[in-house]
């Protein structure tokens, strides 16, 4: 079977820093995958790198055995990104936001999965609202429906629960849950390591540009050590 997503030494610099600094890992199809590490250890480079929005010097990398480079476009259709950013289009509201997303990937008469989505996200007391007029919590519930409106097999979560309230959390993972039990592949970054310990069945821990680690979320944990208890000391190697 296809491996989800394929990284082979991947290379990344800016300037003087190497924010990737040879990262190899791959991702089976259905893998709910934790990518964990300080602020500064590479994750945003990697997802950027594998959405397109950064080109790395060397390396491969694949979504579905599709080159993140050379087939653009269908590695891209394949993939979903809730961004750590808040960027959203302030002409426009939540349905309409939504409806413009699903045209970026030529899908038309999307309605019915846009309402699911709404309603799974809570979000559809807001379909009509200005997306100016939305909090910062209700925003990002946004980005993560944008990231799924077009139903992608793999999905990025880029630090998806970041300032929202625990609520949305609940009801975000739930859902999260339910598209991975279907088939969908789960990349997570996040600093809320219960999180990671909870959901990931596998995690890759990075630093400096580089995965020091990388195991099942329960061979990482088997000397009955906490997940915080693993990353801290991963991060003093």
């Amino acid at each position: 079977m296809t491996a989800a997503v394929s990284i082979i030494d991947a290379v990344k610099h800016f300037g003087s820093l190497k924010a990737l600094a040879g990262v190899s890992l791959e991702i089976e199809q259905g893998e709910f995958f934790g990518l964990l590490g300080q602020n500064g250890a590479g994750k945003t480079t990697l997802i950027s790198s594998l959405a397109g929005l950064v080109r790395p010097d060397s390396g491969t990398l694949k979504v579905l055995g599709y080159d993140v480079i050379k087939d653009f476009r269908e590695a891209r259709r394949r993939l979903g990104v809730v961004p750590q950013e808040l960027v959203f289009d302030p002409f426009f509201n939540v349905r309409e936001t939504l409806q413009i997303q699903s045209g970026y990937f030529g899908i038309r008469k999307n309605d019915d999965w846009i309402d699911e989505i709404l309603a799974n996200l809570d979000l559809t007391s807001k379909a009509n609202v200005n997306m100016r007029r939305l909090s910062g919590g209700m925003k990002r519930r946004v980005l993560v429906a944008q990231a799924l409106v077009h139903k992608p097999p793999v999905i990025v979560l880029d630090e998806p629960t970041a300032g929202v309230d625990v609520e949305l959390r609940q009801g975000l993972w739930q859902f999260v849950r339910r598209l991975n039990s279907e088939g969908h592949t789960i990349i997570l970054t996040t600093h809320y390591l219960e999180e990671a310990e909870s959901l990931c069945g596998r995690i890759a821990l990075m630093k400096q540009g580089r995965v020091m680690a990388l195991d099942t979320t329960a061979n990482l944990m088997s000397a009955g050590d906490t997940l915080e208890e693993v990353f801290v000391r991963t991060m003093r190697l």
